[in-house]
């Protein structure tokens, strides 16, 4: 949490060393040096004109390397300066060590004055002090490795060791945070209360999702919406291959459940933000029917509206999403395109004509 910023902190500071590393290969030691060190110094003062603050880590670490490359030249030895890397890393360490294992959270407090409008509650600082000693082994493990580098592996080896793979420890272990977080929300899905109806939409009971989903007697309602843009397409969007039903198969363009407390216009608009990213638009309530199978059993309300602004659908919650023509519709019902929920309702669509653009009419 918030590693963000220590990787932000730390990149300026470290560009130079990157400079170095490629300047030394190409006109060695001593030019390289002089070529970090003013590269050092202009990014020290490009940042400095940007956002009128000292960065002080650019400055330390340009310092660092003008001494620790002066004492590499004069004694003529390179291990002082491959060791410049490690002990930079040992000062973050022990910022972190201190912030993870004392009550002085010292990058905590940095966090929040770089941006003030970060607060967090209990639950989160307890989070933010677990992962800072996480982070504060990777560091000391890499502080080892860069060590071990200088003296006993070769300059290419070294280079990468003590600049790259930070970077790619870092993104391993943010890819399985996300990972976790993934799963977690899953889990925290499947946990999530329904509310039971009757056939009239009135409240009977509660019941989990995991509950409703594998028991076709426990009714619960839902919402559609059918978007049609003034050409009379309508926009469908595709399920992903994760969902419980019919995965991979196309769909009203939104549909999702009610939760327990919500009103039918509250889920329907928190739905359509959610999958779509629509939020201004006018729907129009068509009509509710109940559409049952081995699986479950749902109370569908179903509403129509015509939408022609952009339409951006998550990621996370659908795989595509096109508008299609009522007669390529037609065309395909019955082929396996489509989820039968959506093949149901399109017919009764059809039957009312409701998919005639004068029927929205008040």
């Amino acid at each position: 949490m918030k590693f963000s910023f220590l990787l932000k902190q730390m990149l300026p500071g470290l560009l130079p060393l990157f400079v170095f590393i490629a300047a030394d290969e190409i006109w060695g030691t001593q030019v390289g040096l002089i070529v970090a060190l003013v590269f050092g110094i202009a990014e020290f003062i490009f940042v400095y004109l940007k956002s009128k603050k000292a960065d002080k880590f650019i400055l330390f670490d340009t310092s660092l390397l003008l001494v620790l490359g002066s004492i590499s030249l004069i004694f003529e030895n390179e291990i002082f300066f491959k060791i410049k890397p490690a002990l930079i890393e040992i000062i973050f360490s022990i910022l972190i060590g201190i912030s993870a294992f004392s009550e002085q959270n010292i990058l905590l407090k940095m966090t929040q004055r770089y941006a003030k409008d970060v607060q967090l509650n209990e639950p989160q600082v307890k989070v933010f002090k677990k992962n800072m000693k996480i982070l504060f082994w990777i560091f000391n493990l890499h502080i080892l490795l860069i060590f071990y580098s200088a003296f006993f592996m070769s300059k290419e080896l070294w280079g990468f060791i003590s600049g790259a793979l930070i970077y790619v420890i870092f993104g391993i272990y943010f890819l399985v945070q996300i990972l976790i977080i993934k799963l977690r929300k899953k889990d925290i899905k499947m946990d999530e209360v329904f509310p039971l109806v009757d056939i009239n939409g009135k409240i009977i009971g509660t019941a989990k999702r995991s509950e409703c989903h594998g028991n076709p007697e426990l009714l619960h309602p839902t919402v559609h919406l059918q978007i049609m843009n003034k050409k009379g397409d309508l926009f469908m969007q595709k399920r992903p291959m994760h969902k419980d039903t019919q995965p991979g198969k196309w769909d009203s363009a939104v549909g999702g459940h009610v939760g327990l407390n919500e009103s039918i216009d509250y889920a329907l608009l928190r739905e359509a933000s959610e999958e779509v990213g629509i939020q201004n638009f006018s729907p129009k309530f068509m009509f509710r029917y109940i559409w049952k199978n081995h699986f479950e059993a749902e109370l569908v309300y179903s509403f129509l509206t015509i939408y022609d602004d952009s339409i951006e659908i998550n990621k996370d919650e659908l795989d595509e999403g096109r508008f299609w023509k009522i007669e390529e519709i037609s065309n395909n019902i019955g082929k396996e395109i489509f989820t039968p929920n959506f093949e149901h309702e399109f017919r009764l669509y059809k039957d009312k004509g409701h998919f005639k653009q004068s029927s929205l009419k008040k």
